[in-house]
C-alpha cells in the first residue's frame, strides 16, 4: 500500500489505520491474492482539480476512487501484484462533514476509506438496490471496527 499525505489537516489517520481499513474490506469480500492500493490524502484545491478533471464537477468531494482499467490489468504477468487502484480523500471535507454531521472524526475517516475501497472493487450506489448492498457492507465493517452505523 502506498499512502501519500498532501494535506495539512491534523486528523489524518496513521498509515497502519489506513491499511487496516482497506484490509478489512478485502477480508469482508473474501478477496484473495496480492494487490496494491494507493491512498492519497489531499487538500481542497487538488480534490477540486481531480473532481473537475474526472467527473466534470467543479468542487472538491470527500472521496474519489480510480480503479484500474480491468482489461489492461488482466494482461499482467502472474508474478505482478494486481492494482486495485487509487483512493483520493479530501481531508478538509472529511473534517467539515464530520463536524456538520456530529460524527467522530476517526469514524468518518474509516467510513470514507471503506467506501472508497468498495468502489475500487466495483461496488456502487447508483440505484437503491446497489446503495443498500454497499451500505450494508460498510456498516458491517465499521461496526466491527467499533464505530456506529454511519447510516442510522
Amino acid at each position: 500500500m502506498d499512502v501519500q499525505i498532501a494535506s495539512t489537516v491534523s486528523s489524518i489517520p496513521d498509515t497502519i489505520e489506513i491499511q487496516s481499513c482497506v484490509s478489512d474490506v478485502l477480508r469482508e469480500l473474501a478477496f484473495s491474492g496480492e494487490c496494491e492500493v494507493s491512498v492519497r490524502i489531499v487538500d481542497e484545491k487538488e480534490g477540486r482539480d481531480l473532481n473537475r478533471q474526472h467527473r466534470d464537477m467543479d468542487k472538491a468531494t470527500n472521496v474519489l476512487s480510480f480503479p484500474p482499467d480491468r482489461e489492461t490489468a488482466g494482461h499482467l504477468p502472474p508474478d505482478v501484484p494486481c492494482s486495485l487502484g487509487d483512493i483520493v480523500i479530501c481531508g478538509p471535507i472529511v473534517e467539515r462533514e464530520a463536524a456538520e454531521q456530529g460524527r467522530e472524526i476517526a469514524a468518518h475517516w474509516a467510513h470514507l476509506l471503506v467506501h472508497g475501497t468498495l468502489h475500487l472493487l466495483g461496488h456502487d450506489h447508483k440505484d437503491d438496490v446497489e446503495a443498500a448492498a454497499m451500505e450494508a457492507i460498510e456498516t458491517r465493517i465499521l461496526v466491527r471496527r467499533g464505530f456506529e452505523d454511519p447510516y442510522s
